[in-house]
């Protein structure tokens, strides 16, 4: 892929091993097409994790652009950050609750806790006593997950507790789904139901259940919020149908050395693949301080894993190491894979859920690890970060 050359991190290209192009239009482009599929459902966005490792910094705005207005992050340190990357008006809940002792902090970036105790509410309800207002909360039940989460008895003692509720300013009712991924789980119609009584004990109160699967799973499921996460990023939020995301993470390995080894030869540590016949072998300068898992190796459980390079797919042979790994390419044009050539590992030919699924993971751990030494390319709406009304 092609990137334009507006934004640029990490060393330059000729300098790096790998470079990862983000491809900011492709993001907006998932988050219309995930906003069309929730119908009168706002559409707000997780950028926690560094925006899913691609750089909040630019897939924020980029997003903002779009005209995502509502956020969700993980700790309230994200939030502070992304605050002074996106206008005063936009929406920011801290999905990991109130951190004690931190409600100042809260306030002072205008950030939405999404209360997990009573514990919470309490503190909360008593630093918005003394700021001088109800500040904005969400409540977030658990419906089945049994992760965060008021349980159905807890959030009962929360909305019987006048004095806390009183005080508190409620913004959102939000639950997590379990198994959204897998559309017929029994689990999901048990949240759903779980949910909507939960939901009628706070009426005119707005509702959010659905994360990036959860939206597919139908109206029901979508009430007044969804929060899109790994389909924005081209994560496969249908699997195992199409995916009908755009693909986003670009990474691509620069060729280092290609060589001939006779039929016999080992590659790579351990010797643990051996050449049946001449194998040429093209070494790119990609591995697991870049963010390539090492269980990539040519022994993975799911693969062999594959490279693609001069419009081919080529296996990966023998174990990925620290700073590089070996492809077989004897099926290459020999000038189509040189010193120099660009190996795609994750991108429009060889889909992030594939990869995930050859390296035993998923898309979400696989974006979170990409590293920080290869240079990072954003192409797409150059003006998206300058138009963004800073405040």
């Amino acid at each position: 892929m092609t990137a334009h050359n507006a934004h640029i991190s990490g060393p330059p290209t000729d300098l790096a091993g790998a470079v990862l192009t983000v491809d900011l239009g492709a993001i907006q482009e998932n988050w219309k097409r995930l906003a069309a599929k929730a119908g009168s459902a706002e559409c707000g966005a997780a950028v926690k994790g560094n925006a899913y490792g691609l750089g909040v910094d630019h897939v924020a705005p980029a997003l903002w652009a779009a005209g995502c207005r509502t956020f969700f992050v993980a700790r309230p340190m994200e939030g502070g950050e992304l605050r002074h990357l996106l206008p005063r008006e936009a929406v920011i809940y801290v999905l990991d609750g109130l951190f004690p002792g931190q409600a100042e902090f809260y306030a002072r970036e205008d950030l939405r806790p999404a209360l997990i105790t009573i514990e919470e509410a309490r503190e909360w309800a008593a630093f918005g006593t003394e700021y001088g207002r109800n500040l904005p909360c969400a409540i977030h039940v658990d419906t089945g997950i049994n992760r965060l989460g008021f349980s159905p008895s807890a959030f009962e003692a929360l909305i019987a507790n006048n004095e806390i509720m009183a005080r508190l300013n409620l913004a959102l009712l939000m639950s997590h789904l379990a198994c959204a991924d897998e559309p017929n789980h029994p689990l999901n119609a048990r949240q759903k139901t779980a949910f909507a009584a939960l939901r009628r004990r706070l009426p005119g109160v707005k509702a959010s259940l659905a994360n990036s699967s959860g939206i597919f799973l139908g109206s029901d499921y979508t009430h007044d919020l969804v929060r899109p996460g790994i389909a924005l990023y081209g994560g496969n939020p249908v699997a195992p149908h199409s995916n009908p995301m755009l693909p986003v993470a670009h990474l691509e390995g620069t060729v280092l050395q290609v060589r001939e080894i006779a039929a016999g030869e080992s590659v790579g540590y351990g010797a643990t693949w051996r050449a049946t016949r001449q194998t040429r072998v093209a070494v790119l300068g990609a591995g697991y301080k870049d963010g390539v898992p090492r269980s990539l190796s040519s022994r993975a459980t799911n693969g062999p894993a594959q490279a693609f390079i001069g419009g081919r797919r080529c296996p990966v042979i023998g174990r990925v190491s620290m700073d590089m790994m070996a492809v077989d390419v004897t099926a290459v044009p020999v000038d189509l894979c040189q010193r120099g050539t660009r190996a795609e590992l994750i991108g429009r030919n060889i889909a992030i859920d594939e990869t995930a699924e050859w390296a035993g993971t998923i898309s979400y751990e696989l974006l979170t690890r990409l590293g920080q030494r290869f240079t990072r390319l954003y192409s797409g709406g150059e003006s998206i970060i300058s138009k963004a009304p800073l405040s």
